[in-house]
């Protein structure tokens, strides 16, 4: 099992920042991948960013240029920098971890935090 832990959530007014962590705890050791997703009030859940074991990176094309995706192995922590930030990202961001271990695969989310962005 893994838990995921979000934090960093709040208001912020456009063109302003916010930090986003996720604190990861359990079976870390083999994580594939972690990715932040957001939902949206009456929209579908969708992937914002994602990072894999070698640093690799994909963000979705509204978010490019302005969030940035890391992670701390040392801290089991994974980030979301999110900068610029625009009325339309207001959602409930959700860290989301995929662990591929010798029994299968396995996907895990954290709770959610809720970020509103206000014009």
């Amino acid at each position: 099992q893994v838990q995921l832990v979000e934090s960093g959530g709040g208001l912020a007014q456009a063109g302003g920042s916010l930090r986003l962590s996720c604190a990861a705890s359990g079976r870390i050791f083999d994580i594939y991948a972690m990715a932040w997703y957001r939902r949206a009030p009456g929209k579908q859940r969708e992937l914002v960013a994602r990072i894999l074991s070698d640093n690799s990176t994909i963000y979705v094309d509204s978010v490019k240029g302005r969030f940035t995706i890391s992670r701390d192995k040392a801290k089991n922590t994974l980030y979301l920098k999110m900068n610029s930030l625009k009325p339309e990202d207001t959602a409930v961001y959700y860290c989301n971890a995929d662990r591929r271990a010798p029994e299968g695969s396995f996907e895990y989310w954290g709770q959610g935090t809720q970020v509103t962005v206000s014009s």
